[in-house]
């Protein structure tokens, strides 16, 4: 009797449900929700999210434009003066000489690590850098060295070694997204400096948050002189709009509108996002009270944690991680807590390393001081960290 042979599709099936079956024993399997409290699991950092006067300049550019999308990437029909007033407006925000926005943190960073890196440089990559700095990288080819998780003593000796003919690269965030803590920036330069390596760092959980008028880490730390190379600056957390920018040099913006793959090959936003953007940068840069209120209230998270001896690593920022080391454990803690009124989600590997599960924990501007206090007590009843 002659079996007839398994469709491609039906392989492909058996394939997917057996992966998703592992999943599900590992305790790594995810699926899409609806938080209905998600006080806790937001990266709206200043609320701009829940904004009534960006709503309001969000549908005053909707109703202003003379088109509701772009038509084609920027290359073709979908550049406007909508984005050449958006970027230029970001740089000097920044204090950049020019700026190219993406349309999204992730495009952003493949795109121009996928374009700047050449195989024959060598790149030296935070070993808990977001994955699409990762995937950047990879894209590239260029030789990869992965440091222990800001061993700036690691780092410095790896970059004593003879790097080739290819430029070197150092790649950080400059404040973790999962770890929440930050690179010392001051640190950082002087290790570029002493050894001729670009700086690339990625701003997207700082910008809005940190800096004068929330322009983030960068610029209290570099002087005149510094390496660095470009920064990327996403806008979907504080500055609650889509997108992002890459800042640098108006060369670095030519060449990333020649090179970037993610740019070039993308059908632009709308222009009357750029609108949007603009209204929550101006909104982000006169929020100083918000800000006060968000570090405020992450000091607070933070301490009645530790005061409770609970694991929350070497967070220092408005992210705080509630340390496990297991997805068992954090799944158990995550319905615990979730059970108690505070919907959170465990964090598992592939997003975290190995033996670092979690449940990363952020706070906002309008996070209550009640609220805190109440998810302190349920995490000190709850199975520790």
């Amino acid at each position: 009797m002659r079996l007839e042979p398994r469709s491609p599709a039906g392989q492909t099936g058996d394939r997917l449900g057996e992966t998703l079956d592992r999943l599900r024993a590992e305790g790594r399997y995810r699926e899409l929700s609806v938080l209905e409290t998600p006080e806790f699991s937001s990266n709206d950092y200043l609320g701009l999210a829940r904004s009534p006067e960006l709503a309001e300049a969000v549908v005053r550019a909707v109703r202003t434009s003379d088109r509701v999308a772009s038509t084609g990437p920027r290359l073709l029909s979908g550049n406007a003066p909508e984005w050449e007033a958006l970027e230029a407006e970001f740089a000097e925000f920044a204090g950049m000489e020019a700026a190219l926005y993406f349309g999204s943190g992730y495009a952003a960073n493949v795109g121009l690590l996928g374009a700047l890196l050449r195989p024959e440089d060598t790149v030296y990559s935070d070993a808990l850098n977001h994955a699409s700095l990762i995937d950047g990288i990879r894209l590239s080819r260029a030789n990869t060295v992965v440091f222990p998780h800001l061993d700036f003593d690691f780092l410095e000796d790896a970059l004593t070694v003879d790097a080739g003919t290819g430029e070197r690269f150092i790649v950080v965030e400059s404040v973790f997204s999962m770890d929440g803590d930050r690179s010392p920036m001051d640190d950082l330069i002087v290790l570029a400096e002493r050894f001729g390596a670009g700086l690339i760092i990625d701003e997207a959980h700082a910008v809005g948050v940190f800096g004068r008028r929330g322009q983030g880490l960068i610029p209290d730390a570099l002087r005149s002189s510094e390496p660095l190379v470009a920064a990327v600056y996403t806008c979907g957390k504080a500055l609650a709009s889509p997108g992002a920018f890459v800042a640098g040099s108006g060369r670095l913006k030519r060449f990333l509108v020649n090179k970037a793959r993610t740019f070039v090959y993308s059908t632009a936003l709308p222009p009357y996002v750029a609108s949007h953007v603009s209204a929550a940068l101006r909104f982000s840069a006169n929020a100083d009270g918000a800000r006060l209120r968000l570090h405020e209230r992450a000091r607070r998270l933070r301490s009645g944690l530790s005061n409770r001896n609970v694991d929350i690593g070497r967070s220092d920022t408005q992210i705080v991680p509630l340390m496990f080391g297991s997805s068992q454990r954090a799944v158990a803690a995550a319905e615990s807590l979730t059970a108690a009124g505070f919907t959170v989600r465990p964090i598992r590997p592939p997003t975290v390393p190995e033996g670092t599960d979690r449940i990363r924990l952020t706070v906002t501007a309008d996070t209550r001081p009640a609220a805190i206090d109440g998810l302190i007590r349920a995490v000190a009843g709850a199975e520790r960290p």
